[in-house]
């Protein structure tokens, strides 16, 4: 679930954003006619665009791969951090029941009953883990094991120094962006 930035600019998580606009607050002590403040009201409106725009991309990828996500989220471990916030799971839970109930009204009812039961998790497409992305290092990473498609298909190890900036395959750094040692951008 990776979204590209610009430049140097670094996209803020959605706890950042959010206190960010609890800033806006001091606004309202500011003076009038202050070029501060109007700068200040813009960057707050730049960062809720921002955090609408990442919303937007998460829940459009949660209607595309719920049954995915709902059953990875049944399937972690119990101290493992939730993929989603409650209102996600909230709504990707109504979600696949409103697709199911939508399926057995319009189609599968009028369907013979050995062909009534649908497999969303068979039905939906996976998230292509194999896409690339773009990330930067937090914490300096040694012997990342990466596989080439070449036609030697021989495997080699590369070292991400902190503070640079890669392209690679998300499945080859999932459990570093998991552990929040890099930072998809």
């Amino acid at each position: 679930m990776a979204e590209s930035g610009s430049g140097e600019e670094v996209l803020l998580t959605p706890a950042e954003l959010l206190r960010s606009l609890e800033q806006e607050a001091n606004l309202k002590r500011a003076e009038r006619g202050d070029l501060k403040v109007s700068i200040h009201r813009m960057e707050v409106e730049r960062i809720r665009y921002i955090l609408s725009s990442y919303l937007r991309c998460r829940l459009r990828k949660i209607e595309k791969y719920f049954p995915h996500v709902l059953e990875k989220e049944k399937t972690r471990a119990e101290g493992e951090p939730a993929l989603l916030s409650p209102e996600e799971f909230a709504f990707a839970k109504e979600y696949m029941a409103n697709i199911e109930a939508h399926l057995r009204n319009v189609a599968l009812k009028h369907m013979p009953p050995n062909l009534q039961k649908v497999d969303l998790l068979k039905s939906v497409p996976k998230p292509n883990l194999d896409s690339f992305v773009f990330l930067r290092v937090k914490e300096r990473q040694e012997h990342i094991l990466v596989e080439p498609e070449t036609d030697e298909q021989r495997e080699y190890v590369i070292d991400l120094d902190e503070d640079s900036q890669h392209l690679i395959r998300y499945q080859t750094i999932a459990p570093l962006v998991a552990s929040g040692a890099v930072q998809l951008i």
